[in-house]
């Protein structure tokens, strides 16, 4: 049996499939190694039954997930992975390349992921190629959840939301100054709680604001990420993954072209591409 793990820093997509058909499919709360520690991600794992009922009969996990980008990350999760699932081989990598596998197969592209988090970088056909991208949640992820939730917030206690979306907000949620400041300085993975916030957005997509916000994301993300990478390999398409890219893809799109960038594909969840190309290479 193989198991194929696709999480961000809010949901990990699970998928355990035998002979080319698939056993059972669920989503649990993600596991990051960034915040989440071997006691964790066990503690994780002995909640689900499906994979109590299956762990001696996995014998292949991938894994793909954000805060997986170094070998001392990666082995926090295939470390956990190892003491649940004794019998199975684990490979531990991050959510970008599973974004490039699923958009490019074995071909050569330029792959950027926008959901919890947000990254890129360029795709060789085998590996990504190393780069400075990748500052997390305080210092970059331009355009992803966690950021849109971080502009939400902030024009939210400056009392710069419009009116009428100020009162949906405040109707959804009921939060003060003090309680939204404890939620990110002082609570443990803070990125949870703001990237949250994008359900709102995605509530009010109508909205002139939203539209605004999210655009002007976008345009970060892609002169910071996109461009540099375009410039250093001009020929090579662009491949976009993520909930935020999928969920607002006419306005990515839309950004894409302001900038003289055309995107080949978006893929909301890269998991079912996944799935597929494990699927026939263990056949």
């Amino acid at each position: 049996m193989l198991a194929l793990i696709y999480s961000g820093s809010r949901y990990a997509n699970w998928k355990l499939s035998e002979k080319k058909q698939i056993v059972e499919e669920f989503r649990t709360s993600g596991i990051n190694p960034f915040f989440n520690d071997e006691k964790h991600i066990l503690q994780l794992l002995n909640k689900q039954t499906a994979l109590i009922n299956n762990a001696e009969k996995i014998k292949r996990i991938y894994f793909f997930g954000a805060g997986a980008a170094t070998v001392e990350k990666q082995k926090i999760v295939e470390n956990a992975f190892a003491k649940f699932f004794r019998y199975a081989k684990i490979q531990v990598n991050t959510d970008l390349l599973a974004a490039a596998i699923a958009s490019c197969d074995e071909k050569e592209g330029i792959v950027g992921v926008l959901g919890s988090g947000s990254t890129a970088g360029y795709f060789n056909g085998s590996l990504i190629e190393p780069n400075n991208f990748g500052l997390g949640y305080i210092l970059a992820d331009e355009g992803s959840a966690n950021w849109l939730g971080r502009q939400l917030l902030k024009d939210y206690l400056y009392e710069k939301l419009p009116k009428d979306l100020n009162q949906k907000f405040i109707k959804k949620y009921d939060l003060n100054r003090r309680e939204i400041l404890e939620r990110v300085y002082k609570q443990q993975q803070p990125t949870l709680f703001l990237s949250s916030f994008v359900d709102f957005l995605m509530e009010n997509y109508q909205h002139n604001y939203v539209k605004t916000v999210v655009c002007y994301g976008f345009d970060l993300y892609i002169k910071t990420y996109i461009l540099p990478l375009k410039k250093q390999y001009p020929p090579t398409p662009i491949y976009l993954a993520g909930t935020v890219a999928s969920n607002f893809e006419t306005w990515l799109s839309e950004v894409a072209a302001k900038n003289n960038l055309a995107i080949s594909s978006v893929i909301k969840e890269p998991i079912n591409k996944l799935l597929t190309y494990y699927t026939n290479k263990n056949s």
